[in-house]
């Protein structure tokens, strides 16, 4: 039974810093990405990583805050979040699929975490 069970997140000052663990079980996957949704928008995608060949992907909003990574032997992958904003507040959610070459789609997906609470306060 394939899952995703995620860790850490919860709430920081605007400037600070989270960090969210996402930990697979069951497979392994070509890639796994982090999304988001906050209320009242659709979810986006925020940062990917490919096991194939270590490639990643951030979306414009995140680039030079975050970083993601992953630990190959643990099956897990982490994003850490630095100078949050405000704007940074949503649900993330990790998730993983077989297609690397489809990172950067959602629907490309096959499986998804429980979703983590990351409020950021100004």
């Amino acid at each position: 039974q394939v899952q995703l069970v995620q860790s850490g997140g919860g709430s920081a000052q605007a400037g600070g810093s989270l960090r969210l663990s996402c930990a697979a079980s069951g497979r392994t996957f070509s890639a796994m990405g982090w999304f988001r949704q906050a209320p009242g928008k659709e979810r986006e995608i925020v940062a990917a990583i490919s096991r194939i060949d270590d490639g990643t992907y951030y979306a414009d909003s995140v680039k030079g805050r975050f970083t993601i990574s992953r630990d190959n032997a643990k099956n897990t992958v982490y994003l850490e979040m630095n100078s949050l904003k405000s704007e940074d507040t949503a649900v993330y959610y990790c998730a993983a699929t077989r297609f690397a070459g489809a990172m950067t789609t959602a629907g490309r997906y096959d499986y998804w975490g429980q979703g983590t609470q990351v409020t950021v306060s100004s």
